[in-house]
């Protein structure tokens, strides 16, 4: 499947217009305008103290949803890719449950395991930061890829920098908690992810910004410099965009082209050789466009 191509202005016009907005838009949860506090200050809500400690029994089949009464839980999440996905040719296999592994899929059907896992080697890479503490963060393999593909960017004459890094299991409950708390809980989780359900918890995640400082975690971002260089460019650095262009009902969340995730060389260049847009496809997993 032919990878999706960047939305114009008036495209995205259009799919805002017919229903979309803004908030399915803001998987990332990032600061802007009137949005919702972002993972870096977050307003923590009543409903946060409840929710700060992740589920006592949180496995990689237990979701929110799960845990309800009356209520089948899910499936445990498949711990390797399919042995006829795109992904079973590669010579070196790796897990797809284990938080420290590059090829981790976590989406709406497939937890954090612990919900609360923290990377064992978070590290602030040597790139342009516009962001500081726990944000400024990634895990060790990334930082370093990602050292690499700022710096080939910027041999390009584009600048980039790195907008929202790792967040935290208490920093996720208490953005998540705050968009429930001003939205609901239906349209929070087109907006947040849930707690433990987060890439950015893994260290292999990171939202870029545009060295210009326009269109900052908004729908017109996908036509600054920096995101048309990273779509065009950053497989051979080993990242996807892990979100892209109209395939939410695969990935459960509407495009990011900020939204980078470190996969490894091999896998990403694979999936741009072959033409396949996310994870999920590659990986020969089932879309997760909800929560169970």
């Amino acid at each position: 499947m032919p990878a999706p191509t960047a939305p114009t202005r008036r495209a995205i016009a259009r799919l805002l217009a017919a229903g979309v907005g803004l908030t399915a838009l803001a998987a990332c949860t990032p600061d802007g305008g009137n949005r919702p506090p972002s993972s870096s200050s977050p307003s923590v809500t009543s409903a946060s103290a409840s929710q700060a400690a992740p589920p006592s029994s949180a496995g990689p089949e237990t979701s929110a949803a799960a845990t309800e009464p009356g209520t089948v839980a899910a499936p445990a999440p498949t711990a390797a890719p399919t042995p006829t996905s795109p992904a079973a040719g590669l010579a070196q296999q790796h897990s797809l449950t284990d938080p420290a592994s590059p090829w981790l899929v976590v989406n709406k059907h497939r937890p954090l395991s612990p919900a609360d896992y923290v990377p064992a080697d978070l590290v602030q890479p040597n790139i342009a930061l516009a962001v500081s503490g726990e944000s400024a963060q990634l895990n060790s393999t990334t930082a370093a890829a990602a050292e690499q593909m700022f710096a080939a960017a910027a041999g390009d004459g584009v600048t980039m920098t790195l907008a929202s890094g790792y967040r935290s299991y208490g920093t996720q409950v208490a953005t998540y908690n705050s968009y429930v708390a001003s939205r609901g809980q239906a349209e929070a989780d087109t907006a947040s992810a849930r707690p433990g359900f987060s890439e950015h918890q893994t260290g292999w995640a990171f939202d870029i910004g545009d060295g210009g400082g326009a269109c900052g975690f908004q729908p017109c971002f996908a036509e600054q410099p920096a995101a048309v260089w990273a779509k065009a460019n950053a497989h051979r650095f080993g990242f996807v965009v892990r979100y892209p262009w109209m395939f939410h009902q695969i990935t459960g969340y509407y495009y990011e082209s900020w939204h980078l995730r470190y996969i490894g060389v091999e896998a990403a260049m694979d999936m741009a050789a072959k033409g396949i847009a996310t994870l999920e496809e590659y990986f020969g997993l089932e879309a997760a466009p909800g929560y169970l």
